[in-house]
């Protein structure tokens, strides 16, 4: 009996220590960051552009090109008061730095022809998500009569180093009679009205894969129904409600019938994980203690939290829009990148801890629980951090 205690224990200890030491590591690699672009084409060659992009990143980056200026003191000044105009006066004061920084990173061309870009009047500051962005309107002077237009955007990561990455969300109208949503990124950071329909969705399809498997939340709540499921049925079931809430809310905030503040969504999800890894862990000492109603609770616990995972997703892709064809189908493609990176995991850990369960019933055990302590524990970490703002 101690030895089999000490192993379980053991083991428990090991995973716990690896989410601890894989959380720690994904917090210091940086963040993701989004930067927004609208893009119509004006008369006379022209394309006009609104970029979005965070507040904060922008003053440490253009700042970091810029020594000689003071922006930096300025903006940080201005961000740390939190005054949205005081925000945009700072940025307005230094704008040939910022609108150097921007247009050194992003740009339009025309046949191969770069387009000379202007500013068109000042900075707007506003909120996403609680996040201040800077909005600035820039205009593109194309060469006359020019063809397909391109967008390339290369804003964030500098050499600052605090982003690990950075999509660019266009949403263009009218551009060369096309409207539509893209997707930019450092492996893919350029847009043309050439490409096709079928590029622009795989860019989406990959924008979806990589928010899932580079969320270690997401991973962890995934992992944690993972555990708490005995038979196939039972993956199938919750796997499913947390398909169908998720699916539903991201929808509906991305085209913008709803919406929850980051600072509400961040830590339920954090407490999503705690929870569901809890109940495993419930039934790992109470086998019998109502089976049967706990399945039923477990279900109408997930459905809620698969909600509130779904206003996280729409959070992450950023996207505000009224409805159209385009959009919609852009956000079913990026569901769907989210739903394979699910399924592949489901396909890679079910059947191996199912299998173990019956081979070694005792290994079975201690992985499961050593598997819902982990998750449980790194659910509650980042419930305190996100409820503390840390």
């Amino acid at each position: 009996m101690v030895k089999h205690f000490s192993h379980r224990a053991l083991t428990i200890a090991l995973t716990l220590g690896a989410f601890l030491i894989f959380s720690s590591s994904a917090f210091a690699h940086g963040f993701t960051s989004v930067v927004y672009v609208d893009a119509t084409q004006g008369a006379r060659d022209h394309v006009r552009t609104e970029l979005a992009l965070e507040y904060d990143l922008l003053v440490v980056s253009a700042a970091d090109v810029e020594h000689d200026d003071p922006l930096f003191e300025d903006g940080t000044a201005a961000f740390d008061g939190g005054d949205p105009k005081a925000q945009a006066a700072a940025l307005d004061e230094h704008i040939d730095t910022v609108v150097a920084y921007v247009t050194g990173r992003f740009g339009v061309s025309a046949d191969g022809t770069r387009c000379r870009p202007s500013r068109d009047g000042g900075v707007e500051i506003e909120q996403r998500d609680g996040v201040p962005y800077a909005r600035l309107a820039l205009d593109f002077a194309c060469p006359a009569g020019a063809g397909a237009h391109e967008l390339t955007s290369k804003l964030f990561p500098g050499s600052e180093q605090y982003v690990r990455s950075t999509h660019t969300i266009v949403t263009y109208e009218d551009l060369d009679v096309q409207s539509g949503t893209a997707s930019l990124d450092a492996a893919h950071p350029s847009f043309s009205t050439e490409q096709s329909r079928l590029e622009q969705y795989w860019a989406f399809f990959r924008l979806g894969a990589e928010h899932l498997y580079t969320g270690i939340d997401h991973i962890l709540f995934l992992l944690a129904l993972i555990a708490g499921s005995r038979r196939l049925r039972d993956i199938i079931a919750v796997a499913t409600t947390f398909t169908v809430a998720h699916s539903v809310t991201f929808i509906l905030a991305a085209l913008g019938v709803v919406s929850a503040p980051a600072s509400v969504i961040e830590p339920v999800i954090a407490l999503s994980i705690s929870v569901v890894a809890g109940m495993t862990l419930y039934r790992l000492w109470r086998p019998d203690d109502g089976a049967e109603g706990l399945d039923w609770q477990r279900l109408a616990l997930v459905f809620v939290f698969g909600l509130v995972h779904g206003l996280g997703f729409a959070s992450a892709l950023g996207l505000d829009r009224a409805f159209s064809w385009s959009l919609l189908s852009s956000l079913l493609v990026f569901n769907l990148g989210i739903e394979s990176v699910q399924i592949a995991i489901i396909l890679a850990v079910f059947p191996a801890l199912l299998l173990l369960r019956r081979r070694v019933p005792l290994a079975g055990l201690s992985a499961t629980g050593a598997i819902a302590t982990g998750v449980c524990a790194m659910g509650l970490l980042w419930f305190v951090q996100r409820v503390a703002g840390v």
